[in-house]
């Protein structure tokens, strides 16, 4: 490695966190942010509606698509200069975009915020694993980035409501300008530079073949969800495996690959990967409903629905705080198993509610649903980011976050197609809640609390079956199996 920290994180270290806290809180800001400007943008820029669709997507798309290749540059360029260069870059894009003059422009420079924001996520984790050796230290600094991006996703609601009810859509968007610029600043100052030394060129085929397995997967599984199984959705879905299936290949005949797949010989970094697919799958899909819920059938406006998620928001945080305490006492595969139990709990509970007045029901639930959440995302970073060798970190933040964005993506199609299904089973007039709401509200709404508790109920299942594969996780302190 080009740095050797000591064992045991200072002042710096600390200070340094605080700066690899900024990125993560503004992508997860902008995770939200947007989906409430639509009406305004679609009012000034008038899209198509499937201009529409790429405007929300596109950023997606680029982070899925080049979250392997980032991860990896980062180890061979350099982790730090990565992400400086991705946040400049990030930050110049957000710009253009909130002053986009047409739907073309403004899907352009989303287009260039996702290819930016790819650099982001795995160089801020393995930055982290440079800057904290000591196992217990670096559990509390994952810890520390999980709560920000749970503050992210909890502020982007309340955030973005403030501003659209005072200012242009495009001002969401530059809510990052402050953040990057800061970053920028002291990211020089305050971070190491840490890179792979041994690592050869990046392999520009395997390059093209990992864009050509995310992109369409990741395409081919978000229009499932709201198109079904159409013929240009099978055929985006047949493009990436088969893509997946050569890249894969291509990786084992490589003496230096883009991925290292020896990597997933490390028990306890594929265990990580699983929980985090399924936990991070099922809350995006069923978050959905809730927003969905509050803001159409309780009838909250976008600003008052945001509030009432504070609690689950606030549970969130704390949870993803207090977990790597909990997991250096009790281990994380006992934590991470019980959390998810009670995460389980509280997708029962959402099953349970009905059409009218249950509002606090639903929290109820989505507050335990959040505390089985918090430490699933706090402590499957640290195990996967862990298990792998210091100068792979970049490759281990990249499977991470692929994981992460892969388990959002199916969760929403799949628990989106199911609910979808059995709203489709009721007399609605509409193919959406919104159109069916307006020819009959009664009908509309009890058809699309019918879906979201079927949807809740199936994330309740999945999530207590991926307890049970959680609770034989191992710390990423412990030793790693022979060999692996």
């Amino acid at each position: 490695m080009t740095v050797i920290a000591s064992p045991r994180a200072g002042a710096r270290e600390w200070l340094g966190l605080a700066v690899l806290a900024l990125p993560t809180l503004l992508l997860a800001l902008d995770i939200t942010v947007l989906n409430l400007a639509i009406p305004h943008l679609s009012t000034d820029l008038r899209p198509s509606g499937s201009e529409l669709l790429w405007i929300v997507d596109v950023y997606g798309f680029m982070i899925a698509g080049f979250l392997v290749t980032m991860g990896t540059l980062g180890d061979r360029a350099g982790r730090r200069r990565l992400l400086l260069f991705g946040a400049a870059a990030f930050g110049a894009a957000s710009t253009a975009s909130a002053y986009a003059s047409s739907p073309e422009m403004l899907i352009a420079g989303r287009t260039v915020m996702g290819v930016a924001g790819a650099t982001l996520m795995p160089s801020t984790l393995s930055l982290i694993s440079s800057l904290f050796r000591d196992a217990r230290q670096r559990g509390v600094a994952f810890g520390v980035w999980a709560a920000m991006f749970s503050a992210g996703i909890a502020l982007g609601p309340v955030a973005g409501g403030l501003l659209l009810e005072h200012f242009w859509w495009g001002s969401v968007l530059l809510l990052g300008l402050p953040v990057m610029l800061l970053l920028l600043v002291a990211g020089p100052l305050l971070l190491p530079e840490a890179r792979d030394p041994a690592a050869g060129r990046i392999d520009l085929p395997s390059v093209a073949l990992s864009l050509a397995a995310m992109l369409p997967a990741v395409y081919g599984i978000k229009k499932l969800a709201t198109h079904g199984p159409g013929l240009a959705t099978v055929a985006a879905l047949v493009v990436g495996v088969a893509a997946g299936l050569l890249f894969v290949r291509r990786q084992r005949r490589l003496a230096t690959p883009l991925l290292d797949l020896t990597l997933f010989a490390r028990p306890a970094l594929r265990g990580a990967l699983l929980v985090q697919f399924v936990a991070i799958g099922t809350v995006a899909g069923v978050y959905l409903f809730i927003t969905q819920y509050l803001q159409v059938v309780a009838g909250l406006s976008p600003v008052r629905a945001g509030l009432w998620m504070l609690p689950a928001a606030a549970v969130l945080v704390v949870l993803s705080l207090v977990a790597p305490r909990l997991s250096s006492r009790f281990g994380a595969g006992p934590v991470l198993a019980a959390a998810l139990a009670v995460g389980a709990a509280g997708y029962l509970m959402v099953s349970l509610v009905g059409v009218a007045g249950e509002a606090g029901l639903l929290i109820a639930g989505f507050v335990l649903v959040y505390t089985g959440t918090g430490p699933a995302m706090a402590l499957t970073t640290d195990l996967a980011v862990g298990a792998a060798p210091q100068e792979r970190a970049g490759a281990a933040s990249a499977l991470s976050e692929t994981s992460s964005e892969l388990g959002g993506a199916l969760g929403i199609a799949l628990l989106g197609s199911l609910g979808a299904a059995v709203f489709r089973s009721f007399d609605v007039s509409g193919d959406t809640l919104t159109a069916a709401a307006a020819a009959d509200r009664l009908v509309a709404t009890d058809a699309f609390t019918a879906g979201m508790r079927v949807a809740a109920l199936a994330s309740a299942v999945l999530v207590l079956v991926t307890a049970v594969v959680a609770r034989r996780l191992r710390d990423s302190s412990a030793p790693a199996p022979a060999g692996s």
